[in-house]
């Protein structure tokens, strides 16, 4: 399949964010092939791709996870030219802030405590937070819905709510770049909307892995779609979330239409596949149409 060039806006040379021939084997196993993309300042990147695509190991690769088992990574990610393989875990930390989607920690302190930890790359080992640091805390909070939390021992809390928790420490961290794997993935649909709203308004740059198309067109500028580790697409979710792409990786058939909120986006709209025998309440053949995860509310601009 053809690869769709990125848009970048008018004026912009160089991305800020740069993956370069990114390749990942894990033991025998090849994860990615020669993954290439550009990404400019404050923009917004949806990954998506059908299950072991390779969208995790993608944005564990720009990070620079440990892996526990023998791994070759080859190609390199750069920040405004610096290769981000050669910084310091602080620095790296000053610059990017990582929500994964499994959280198996067992905080027994407070949310407050959680998210002050997300203070600690800009922090000495010996510095306490300040006044202002604390209020930056609370305002996080109060973004998030986490205000009533925040005395709550973290240990306590929903699946959702610590996914919360875990977004809110990364932005208390004040990152140029947020990672987030599956950030709604645990969250009611309010709360997805309230999450990638806020994360959109920002003005960091983002890269997310989704697996809602539709949420995918109705936040993000820009998206990769990965196949089997291998770029098969990228630009605008107008440019590549076509009928025919979405046919070929994800195995559904759905049409493409204009989104019923302003502007100039699309919804993906599912085709029910035809079964033998009956559903009931519907004839023997029927076939409907199913809506996933459209957001009426737009994009939060």
């Amino acid at each position: 399949m053809m690869v769709q060039p990125s848009a970048s806006p008018a004026g912009v040379n160089k991305p800020y964010l740069s993956v370069e021939q990114l390749t990942l084997s894990l033991g025998r196993k090849p994860v990615l092939k020669d993954i290439s993309f550009g990404l400019s300042r404050g923009r917004m990147l949806g990954i998506v791709g059908p299950n072991g695509a390779g969208k995790s190991s993608l944005l564990r690769a720009i990070y620079c996870y440990r892996y526990d088992q023998k791994a070759h990574l080859s190609g390199q990610v750069r920040i405004e030219d610096v290769p981000v393989y050669t910084m310091s875990r602080r620095d790296r930390a000053c610059k990017i802030a990582v929500v994964l989607q499994e959280f198996n920690l067992t905080f027994e302190v407070s949310v407050f405590d959680v998210l002050a930890t997300g203070l600690t790359p800009r922090k000495s080992l010996l510095s306490f937070s300040s006044e202002n640091d604390r209020a930056y805390i609370r305002k996080v909070a109060a973004d998030l819905d986490l205000t009533t939390f925040l005395e709550r021992d973290f240990s306590s809390l929903s699946g959702g709510e610590k996914q919360r928790v875990l977004i809110a420490r990364a932005l208390v961290q004040q990152p140029d770049i947020l990672l987030l794997d599956e950030p709604t993935n645990h969250l009611d649909i309010q709360h997805q909307i309230e999450v990638l709203g806020l994360v959109r308004s920002l003005g960091v740059t983002v890269l997310l892995t989704i697996h809602d198309l539709n949420m995918a067109a109705a936040y993000c500028d820009e998206l990769v779609v990965l196949s089997q580790g291998e770029l098969v697409a990228t630009g605008t979710p107008k440019e590549v979330l076509t009928p025919e792409l979405i046919q070929s990786v994800f195995q559904v058939t759905a049409s493409v239409e204009p989104a019923s909120w302003p502007g100039d986006q699309i919804q993906v709209v599912y085709s029910m596949p035809q079964h033998a025998g009956t559903v009931a309440g519907a004839g023997a053949g029927a076939e409907g149409i199913v809506e996933e995860g459209i957001v009426k509310e737009g994009r939060g601009r």
